[in-house]
């Protein structure tokens, strides 16, 4: 069971010294009246009102009183039978019994303190009435009313208090929460940013280098017997290079690809085509179907990436003599095909991503579909070729107004 007391609210600074104010005024109060009145025990009344203020001012100097709930009690019972001395050699010492109540109800439990505040004002009613030598109705007034009053204060104060605590500790999980979420959307962001810079990555410098090692091992064959055709190797090396460079300098700044700089997906896929025929032995063809409409720029990134990273999978594993790139315009769709006549494979085999052979394609193209609500589907059998096709959704185009 715990037996320390509660922590006092903070009722500042002001309110404690204007409690101890009040408890020094009434006992100077009593004093003064028994000195200027000549009562015959006024040097009684005087000794007991300054044991009353020394035992009050041992319990702020005390800090065990606060630290446990018993010593607390102790303290009150001291100081509550010091008060009935000073009540019983004069009766202004029921005014003592005001502050007296606020102590108790600080101190004590909530229980406890409304007994010791209800006993304090029976004591001093009584010894008031002794006093006077009869009871009267009004007598009891004023104790009773300083009691309800102070049971009213405080507790109303307590419940504050509690209100106050409970909204503090509410904003503290709160924030909490707050710098948690935050943390875990940084976190997502940072996988994929992490994940978007893997696609680039893959889909730009790796599948150009990879093309530059293509030609310069093309380069290293032919370059015993003809110089002329080991110099246009190099020469297409250098030129994939400068094309790679200019690639990872736009995409780390965020913007779109250079292949589409002042052109159109169509152009640029065309000139994929072109080049891709020009470096390698095999023929690319593109095919455009429907009437072009302007495209968003995330949809013409995805499809030329899409484009870059089908080719760059047919030169490097497919074996392929021919592969068609078809751009379809189909109303509310656009897709891209890429057809080849390679050795194929299994799309039902997973690749495991591998540093030296690659395997991140496949992945980052339905990555790249799904980020736009669209589709990826792979047709391919060893032996015959490899059909791949992406289908991206368009927004519809709102009807005219009358």
């Amino acid at each position: 069971m715990n037996t320390a007391a509660p922590a006092l609210p903070p009722t500042g600074r002001v309110l404690t010294w204007c409690l101890h104010l009040l408890l020094v005024a009434l006992l100077v109060l009593a004093v003064g009246r028994a000195v200027g009145g000549g009562l015959p025990r006024t040097g009684a009344i005087v000794a007991v009102a300054v044991v009353c203020g020394l035992v009050y001012a041992a319990g702020p100097l005390l800090p065990r009183v606060r630290a446990s709930r018993g010593l607390a009690a102790g303290w009150l019972a001291v100081l509550g039978a010091v008060w009935l001395v000073l009540l019983v050699l004069t009766a202004d010492g029921v005014w003592v019994a005001f502050p007296l109540y606020f102590l108790q109800l600080h101190l004590l439990s909530r229980r406890a303190g409304l007994l010791a505040v209800i006993a304090t004002a029976i004591a001093a009613i009584t010894a008031f009435a002794a006093h006077q030598g009869f009871f009267s109705p009004a007598a009891a007034i004023g104790p009773a009313l300083g009691a309800a009053v102070a049971v009213a204060v405080v507790w109303g104060y307590q419940a504050l208090y509690r209100e106050s605590e409970r909204r503090r500790r509410l904003i503290e999980e709160l924030t909490a929460t707050r710098a948690d979420l935050a943390e875990a959307q940084h976190v997502a962001g940072v996988m994929a940013e992490r994940e978007r810079l893997a696609r680039e990555i893959h889909d730009t410098l790796a599948q150009g280098l990879s093309s530059i090692q293509l030609l310069l091992r093309a380069a290293g064959r032919t370059l015993p017997e003809t110089a002329g055709n080991a110099g246009r190797y190099v020469d297409q090396a250098r030129q994939a290079a400068a094309d790679n460079l200019a690639e990872a300098r736009r995409f780390v700044a965020a913007l779109a690809p250079p292949a589409l700089d002042d052109t159109t997906l169509a152009s640029a896929l065309e000139r994929l085509c072109a080049t891709t025929s020009a470096r390698h032995r095999i023929t690319a063809r593109f095919h455009l179907t429907g009437d072009p409409v302007p495209l968003p720029t995330a949809h013409e990134v995805a499809l030329l990436r899409i484009g870059q990273a089908a080719l760059a999978n047919t030169v490097r594993h497919a074996e392929a003599t021919t592969v068609d790139v078809t751009l379809s315009f189909l109303g509310g769709h656009i897709a891209l095909d890429v057809v080849d006549d390679g050795i194929g494979f299994d799309p039902g085999t997973p690749s495991s991503p591998d540093p030296e052979s690659g395997g991140f394609g496949l992945a980052a193209m339905r990555s790249r579909t799904q980020a736009l609500d669209g589709t990826l589907t792979i047709e391919s059998f060893p032996g015959h070729g490899t059909a791949l096709a992406a289908r991206l959704p368009l927004a519809a185009e709102p009807e005219d107004r009358p």
